[in-house]
C-alpha cells in the first residue's frame, strides 16, 4: 500500500502541468482472505478517513494528518505551520493537511507516505465507511455509524451520509463509500 501511494504521488506530480497545481487526500481499503480469517488493510493521506462499525460502535482506523501533528517534520524540511486566529493550522499558510498527493509547490514540506492500519474482520464487524473530510467536518464517527446502522444496502447508506453532510451545510468536498460485511 505504501508503494502504491508513493507511486500515485509520483504519477500525479509528473502530470502536474495538465492536472493543475492542487492535490488530493485519499483513503483506501483492501480485504485480504487468509486461511480462515479476513483482514482489512486501510491506508490514508490527509484527512480522508476510514471508520469501521463493530457491534454498532465506531472505531477510526485512519489518522487525520493535521499540520500541528507533524509540525516538527515540516519545519525540519524548511516549511512552517501557520496558526492564524479563526483558521485551521496550515502548511506554509496554505494547506490544511500535512500529507497529500500532488501539491507540487508544497511537496518539499509534505509527505505522501500513508498511515496504514490492519483490522481483523469478524462477526462483530458491521460495515466500513470511507469518506472525505466533507463528511467528517459535520459528523462525528459515531454519528455516521448511527445514521446508517439499519441500512441493508451499502450504496443507499453512502448516499444517505452524503445527503446528511449536505443538509448539515458541509462546505467541503463530500465523497463516501460504505462496505457492508456479512450480507
Amino acid at each position: 500500500m505504501r508503494k502504491a501511494y508513493l507511486l500515485t504521488d509520483e504519477k500525479i506530480l509528473e502530470r502536474a502541468a495538465e492536472l493543475g497545481r492542487g492535490g488530493s487526500t485519499a483513503v483506501t481499503a483492501i480485504l485480504i482472505s487468509c486461511d480462515d480469517s479476513v483482514k482489512l488493510v486501510v491506508a490514508n493521506v490527509g484527512d480522508s478517513r476510514a471508520v469501521i462499525s463493530k457491534n454498532g460502535k465506531a472505531e477510526q482506523l485512519s489518522v487525520d494528518h493535521e499540520p500541528n501533528m507533524e509540525k516538527e517534520i515540516i519545519e525540519e524540511k524548511g516549511g512552517f505551520v501557520s496558526n492564524l486566529p479563526g483558521d485551521v493550522p496550515r502548511v506554509d499558510g496554505q494547506l490544511a493537511v500535512a500529507r497529500a498527493f500532488g501539491d507540487r509547490s508544497l511537496k518539499k514540506h509534505l509527505s505522501s507516505d500513508p498511515h496504514v492500519a490492519e483490522e481483523v474482520i469478524d462477526e462483530s464487524s458491521d460495515f466500513l465507511i470511507l469518506a472525505s473530510d466533507g463528511l467528517w467536518k459535520v459528523m462525528t464517527n459515531q454519528e455516521a455509524v448511527d445514521e446508517i446502522k439499519d441500512f441493508k444496502d451499502a450504496q443507499a447508506a453512502a448516499k444517505h451520509l452524503t445527503e446528511q453532510a449536505v443538509n448539515r451545510r458541509s462546505k467541503d468536498d463530500i465523497s463516501c463509500v460504505v462496505v457492508k460485511f456479512h450480507c
